[in-house]
């Protein structure tokens, strides 16, 4: 199959590009770089059944492939990134949505769409399944992305409804692994950076808000096999291990065998207090759960970071 992938030289793109690659589909990737980095498909370069574009993918674009799928996962995705990139992540999950659903039409192909678990807002049922509507403040610092995202799984339902569209939604949870960029700003890549500089692990609040987290692979494999359902309804894609924010932090200082201190800040406007999903859905229709064990997927994140990071010992 040949597949558009936007936002495909991302953290989460780039491992997606990689998995439909190694089975031998095509795949061209739409991606500007603005928070995406070249060096993640790179190796790629020389493969005849790859293509990059430098598209930003708010702006039409014309494709004479013959296309089976277009995947969007392009936008900001990380509180650091959307809250300087306040309008391009408004536009890249409206006017981006709204082109990749118009490409997908236009070549009678399969339509998916990258959502997250930010469209729950600050959650008021935990843990968060599929049929919750969300608790968000629209006006807040991060209805930017929270409220972007819900208007992108409404245009792609209204897509599927009225056009027919062949389409899909995954709503992510936090994930982590190799390529998750250094300053992302998301709480793994802060407290692996911090600790190997010995610098102190940065704690928003008393640290008792919990996260759960999923290692890219186990994300990729749900990706792959919601693909490959026919169903057109959200599904979380999650580990339902909770943990806490500061036993995050005692974690990656015990694997990294770091001096640092802990340290707390004030807690972010409208930052989530529990975030957790409820993967009933995803174990029954796509026969999936996380396999990645949380220390051994930190411990391959941690390498990876080690080879990358101009450590200040």
């Amino acid at each position: 199959m040949k597949y558009v992938i936007t936002g495909g030289a991302g953290f989460i793109g780039s491992h997606l590009v990689d998995r439909l690659l190694s089975q031998n589909h095509q795949v061209i990737v739409l991606d500007n770089l603005i928070t995406g980095n070249s060096a993640n498909i790179s190796q790629h370069s020389d493969n005849a059944n790859f293509k990059f574009i430098n598209h930003n993918v708010s702006n039409p674009i014309t494709l004479d492939d013959e296309i089976d799928w277009v995947v969007h996962f392009a936008s900001p995705a990380s509180p650091v990134d959307y809250l300087q990139l306040t309008i391009e992540t408004l536009k890249v999950n409206s006017l981006g949505t709204h082109n990749m659903l118009g490409l997908a039409r236009a070549k009678n192909a399969k339509y998916f769409l990258a959502s997250t678990s930010e469209v729950y807002g600050d959650p008021e049922i935990h843990p968060q399944p599929e049929t919750y509507w969300g608790h968000v403040n629209p006006i807040g610092p991060r209805g930017v992305y929270d409220e972007a995202k819900r208007f992108a799984e409404a245009l792609t339902m209204a897509y599927h409804n009225k056009h027919a569209l062949d389409t899909r939604i995954v709503r992510i949870f936090n994930c982590y692994g190799p390529r998750l960029r250094i300053k992302d700003g998301r709480v793994v890549s802060n407290f692996i950076s911090q600790a190997l500089n010995n610098e102190p692990l940065t704690v928003y609040g008393d640290g008792s808000q919990t996260r759960s987290f999923q290692y890219i692979s186990d994300l990729v494999e749900g990706i792959v096999r919601l693909m490959g359902t026919e169903y057109h309804e959200p599904v979380n894609i999650g580990n339902p291990q909770e943990k806490t924010v500061l036993e995050l932090a005692h974690l990656i200082k015990d694997l990294t065998e770091s001096k640092s201190e802990i340290i707390v800040k004030p807690l972010p406007i409208d930052d989530p207090k529990r975030r957790l999903p409820d993967i009933t859905l995803a174990k029954k229709l796509l026969n999936w759960s996380p396999q990645k064990d949380l220390i051994a997927g930190l411990t391959e994140t941690i390498a990876w970071y080690q080879e990358r990071l101009v450590v200040n010992r």
